[in-house]
């Protein structure tokens, strides 16, 4: 059973990585940088001190913080160190046969992906924060693209992402149910009912603004690794 899996994720590998196209080699090159979704941050650090109070905003800052450092940490200090499985780029099977970018080839091991946990946990508890279909959605295909940026890359094999978006799920969700609880004890839950406010208090308006910026950062991307790919 587990050679069939391992058979299959060589298979997705090769399927799912590179192209011949130096423009997508580009665009995924700057869509796995996490500069690239520092604009996304601002604007949601903007939404929330907009929509909360500084107990609560501060309090979400460092449960969010929190989130990407377990995830972070759970993934590359605790499980690859661990199982030591190779990167496709330093695997001796894949090694001069699966498409890089500009060298890129990343550390030793990669499962699981930092990546993929640090993105879908981030997935996972905005989700559960927000309370949004719009943002729900938006986040989950962003956190896709930048896990897939990692198998195109040729950094991570479809079973180092799709681990590593568990772990990051599992993280999120317990962070979310721990902040819950204390949120719960502090001050009590608040539902809000209005057409203009999510379930959990925050405009609709803004949802889209969030969405918006998303959309934006995208396009930016498309445009900025033109240059890249002359």
């Amino acid at each position: 059973m587990i050679e069939q899996l391992k058979a299959l994720d060589n298979e997705l590998l090769l399927l799912l990585n590179g192209s011949d196209s130096v423009y997508w080699d580009a665009v995924m090159w700057i869509v796995t940088k996490t500069v690239t979704w520092i604009p996304l941050l601002l604007m949601f650090i903007f939404v929330l001190l907009k929509n909360t109070n500084s107990r609560r905003f501060f309090f979400t800052l460092i449960a969010i913080a929190l989130t990407v450092v377990l995830a972070d940490r759970l993934s590359s200090g605790v499980i690859k160190p661990l199982v030591m499985r190779w990167r496709p780029t330093h695997d001796v099977t894949f090694l001069h046969t699966i498409d890089t970018v500009f060298g890129y080839r990343g550390g030793h091991y990669g499962f699981v992906s930092s990546h993929a946990a640090n993105t879908f946990a981030l997935f996972m508890f905005l989700s559960l924060l927000l309370r949004s279909r719009l943002m729900t959605f938006s986040l989950f295909i962003w956190a896709c693209i930048s896990s897939y940026s990692r198998i195109y890359l040729g950094v991570h094999f479809p079973g180092d992402i799709l681990c590593g978006a568990v772990v990051g799920l599992l993280v999120g969700l317990l962070v979310y149910l721990l902040c819950k609880f204390i949120c719960r004890r502090a001050s009590g839950e608040h539902q809000y009912y209005s057409t203009a406010y999510t379930s959990s208090g925050f405009l609709r308006s803004d949802m889209h603004l969030l969405a918006f910026t998303l959309v934006l950062t995208y396009a930016v991307v498309l445009i900025a690794a033109i240059p890249l790919a002359l």
